[in-house]
């Protein structure tokens, strides 16, 4: 872990705050993190990483930029600070208005509650089970929930205020601006920093928090159905306090600033500015083999249950029984989710397919130009940089239609044609089809691939995502 340069500094400090990625897990977000702040050398970088619990402090998946100056956790799951807990005391009338209106979602006062939690003056277990909560909760449940049994309220209501109270008692590195990269938890912290520090905030979202954790929370197995609104409300309070208390909240596309504004966002804050990559990178790649017969087909990827891996082999199965020269290359980590991994690996064993390679983590540059066209089956997306990384290949892609993919394969204000096949997610059949149809069809191929390739170099360069932060952070020197 790196620590703070005690030079004296005179480049502005931004502390980038994220929620379960950077630097711990690659692709997706880590990437666009990593690549913001190599693209600001002249700016130090401070990380504030929100991560499940101690067990994952210090695996960084990423070698630090050398403006990266400190690292700083923050553990939703953790004994209380380590050290002696303060001493026991009833809230302040202030303080438990505070905690009321939290509970019941009314008017809730954030200011005092940072206060409330700084400097670990306040017991977190004795507050969770202390009569303050238990009464906030009561009357929580008198008037909205008295169907429930109150028990099981009362320990659903400490479970999942728990996290919230760990994140408000956090120790916050003092910086110029707050770059928040989600709502939720990061938002909080974001939103206390300013409070405490009086500095800039900006918000951005890859993919919208509160409906990305409302479609967890609706097919998870672990809540019982009772109790899911309880934790989809709560983050929605957190996400509409950092959409509220935000200089510049930040979208990758229409369609995601209509959802923040729909979710609270004041329309005079929201802001579009779309992902770019390095076009670069793909100028001189290698092609394919002379001698290679396969039709390849790469699937940049972490395997995880969110990317659908396991459709993807399906689908995969029925087109290689139309198309046998296909072979599917799956690039990316396989630890994320080790049983999601060891059920992928079986599924390809039980259906005897030949031609599925897990290639684990590579350097998507290395094997992109070996492709004929690449896929994405994922059940949920922002505005995916995989994507963009196959159009500046030359590479057409087929992906479902979650987050932004639609409008990246078929064009949102640009003519330049279609840039591959869009599929309805988890529909195997017609993910078979694309497959084949591409497959088949070198001319289509072709085609579509110089179609994303102009897409890409018309506005999604790291060159234009450089220029519009640029803009949005002298903001705040």
């Amino acid at each position: 872990m790196k620590g703070s340069r005690l030079e004296e500094r005179e480049s502005m400090r931004i502390c980038m705050v994220a929620e379960g990625c950077y630097p711990y897990v690659v692709g997706g977000v880590s990437g666009w993190i990593n690549s913001m702040i190599k693209a600001f050398p002249e700016y130090e970088f401070v990380i504030l990483a929100i991560i499940s619990n101690r067990e994952q402090s210090g695996r960084f998946k990423y070698t630090l930029p050398d403006n990266v100056v400190e690292v700083r956790e923050v553990y939703l799951e953790d004994a209380e600070w380590g050290r002696m807990k303060p001493k026991k005391r009833r809230l302040t009338r202030k303080q438990y208005n505070a905690l009321y209106g939290l509970v019941m979602n009314e008017n809730t006062d954030w200011d005092t509650l940072f206060d409330m939690f700084a400097g670990h003056r306040l017991s977190i277990d004795e507050l969770l089970m202390g009569p303050d909560f238990f009464s906030a909760v009561r009357d929580c449940y008198n008037a909205r929930y008295g169907n429930m049994i109150f028990s099981d309220f009362l320990w659903t209501m400490r479970s999942m205020y728990l996290p919230l109270f760990f994140t408000l008692a956090s120790d916050i590195p003092k910086a110029d601006l707050y770059h928040c990269v989600a709502t939720g938890y990061a938002g909080i912290l974001g939103c206390m920093a300013k409070h405490r520090y009086k500095c800039g905030l900006i918000v951005s979202e890859h993919g919208i928090y509160t409906r990305e954790r409302e479609e967890e929370l609706i097919k998870a197995e672990w809540l019982a159905a009772e109790f899911k609104n309880l934790w989809i409300e709560q983050f929605r309070k957190m996400s509409y306090a950092a959409y509220q208390r935000a200089d510049i909240v930040t979208s990758l596309y229409v369609h995601a600033k209509e959802l923040q504004i729909e979710l609270g966002c004041p329309e005079d804050k929201a802001v579009i500015t779309p992902n770019g990559i390095d076009t670069g990178r793909f100028a001189d790649i290698a092609g394919r083999a002379p001698d290679d017969r396969y039709i390849n087909i790469g699937a940049v990827l972490r395997v995880t249950p969110i990317k659908d891996v396991k459709t993807l082999i399906m689908a995969f199965a029925y087109a290689k029984a139309k198309v046998p020269m296909l072979k599917l290359w799956i690039m990316g980590p396989c630890d994320e989710d080790e049983q999601y991994a060891k059920e992928c690996y079986a599924l390809v064993e039980n259906m005897q397919l030949e031609d599925v390679v897990f290639t684990g983590r590579v350097n998507v540059d290395e094997y992109i130009g070996r492709m004929d066209f690449t896929i994405l089956t994922s059940i949920s997306e922002g505005q995916p940089l995989t994507i963009l990384e196959s159009f500046a290949a030359h590479k057409p892609v087929i992906a479902t239609d979650v987050g932004n993919c639609y409008g990246l394969i078929h064009g949102e204000k640009d003519d330049y044609g279609d840039a591959g096949i869009v599929t309805h997610i988890m529909n195997m059949e017609e993910i078979a089809g694309a497959i084949t149809k591409l497959a088949l069809d070198e001319k289509l191929r072709r085609a579509m691939g110089d179609n994303g390739y102009a897409r890409v170099m018309s506005g999604y360069r790291l060159e234009d995502m450089r220029k519009t932060y640029r803009e949005l952070y002298s903001q705040f020197e």
